[in-house]
């Protein structure tokens, strides 16, 4: 039994996101040989792009990467390990992703290609070729001889059968003025407004939060170098997952300010800031944290006010604890 749906009216389409597929896929002959699901692949890829322009997630080179893991296709698309990993290399072999895996357990960073191509080089001109088997109707202006194919084959050449719906006849084409679809102006996911970032201000929802919450988390990891925090500290492993769940916490809210130091500080400024911590900020916190000897009232704000000003202080810390030891003789 069909869904129960209702009917567009005016407009009302155009206020949906949508993940957009490029129409090269399907009109260059060179992405021939890509199969569809390897195209609706890889536009899923281009809509997590947004989430990564928006974090900054570039790499030395200024070149933008994304975390997309099998287990987050198989979860979009429905298709097993397998079949992912044939669409996976398909995208890889013709050269529209780049992966660059990190292991120790760490996903892959996976960089996607600009689609667009280079025109193909013009071939030589080819003649017109006559047909080889004219029709003798329009050659002579004599009917051909013999009974109409109607009558020979027991299915019909021209025309509609006469037991076929109308239905399935071939329809006319759209004539309008713009039938060129790629410049239609709808609300697609990936440039007017990602997904990750609504008008908080206005109190909308964010839209696939769980997939922004864990892709900014796993990106956190990857600044602060979480794999070797574990092996070198490990008897702090969950002082250091509580680190990392809470600045993602304070950054994937749904409040548009975080309060921090008893100030309200834009979210935005705040993801921007905890995205500057690396492994030594995380040691130089659980340094600081550890040596604490006066009774904190607020555990959480305390924690997220050291992480919030580490990348300020770290250096004028070490430079006065310096200064500090060579004035005792240390």
């Amino acid at each position: 039994m069909p869904l129960q749906l209702r009917y567009f009216y005016g407009g009302e389409a155009d206020q949906f996101n949508f993940y957009r597929i490029p129409k090269a896929l399907f009109t260059d002959r060179r992405f021939g040989k890509l199969s569809m699901e390897a195209k609706v692949l890889y536009g899923l890829l281009l809509d997590r792009m947004c989430l990564s322009t928006e974090n900054g997630w570039f790499d030395g080179q200024g070149r933008v990467y994304i975390f997309f893991t099998l287990e987050d296709a198989m979860a979009m698309l429905g298709y097993g390990k397998d079949k992912l990993v044939r669409m996976f290399k398909e995208l890889d072999v013709i050269g529209l992703i780049e992966r660059k895996k990190q292991g120790l357990g760490r996903p892959t960073i996976i960089y996607v290609k600009n689609f667009v191509l280079p025109p193909e080089p013009a071939g030589p001109p080819t003649p017109d070729r006559e047909p080889q088997n004219p029709d003798p109707e329009k050659t002579s202006g004599k009917p051909k001889s013999g009974p109409p194919d109607s009558q020979t084959s027991e299915k019909p050449k021209s025309g509609l059968r006469q037991d076929r719906s109308p239905d399935f006849a071939k329809s006319d084409t759209n004539d309008t003025e713009r039938n060129d679809t790629e410049c239609s102006d709808t609300d697609l996911s990936i440039y007017p407004q990602p997904l990750s970032l609504p008008d908080r201000s206005q109190g909308q929802p964010c839209p696939d939060r769980m997939d922004w919450m864990d892709g900014f988390k796993e990106q956190v990891k990857f600044n602060i170098e979480y794999d070797r925090l574990l092996r070198e500290r490990p008897c702090d492993a969950e002082i250091i997952d509580g680190y990392v769940e809470l600045i993602t916490d304070a950054c994937c809210g749904s409040k548009a300010t975080v309060r921090i130091c008893r100030d309200d500080i834009p979210v935005a400024m705040v993801r921007k800031r905890f995205l500057m911590l690396t492994y030594e900020h995380i040691k130089y916190v659980l340094s600081c944290l550890n040596n604490t000897t006066t009774r904190v009232a607020n555990v959480r704000a305390y924690t997220l006010t050291t992480l919030y000003n580490a990348p300020l202080t770290m250096e004028q810390f070490y430079t006065m604890q310096a200064g500090y030891d060579m004035a005792c003789g240390k």
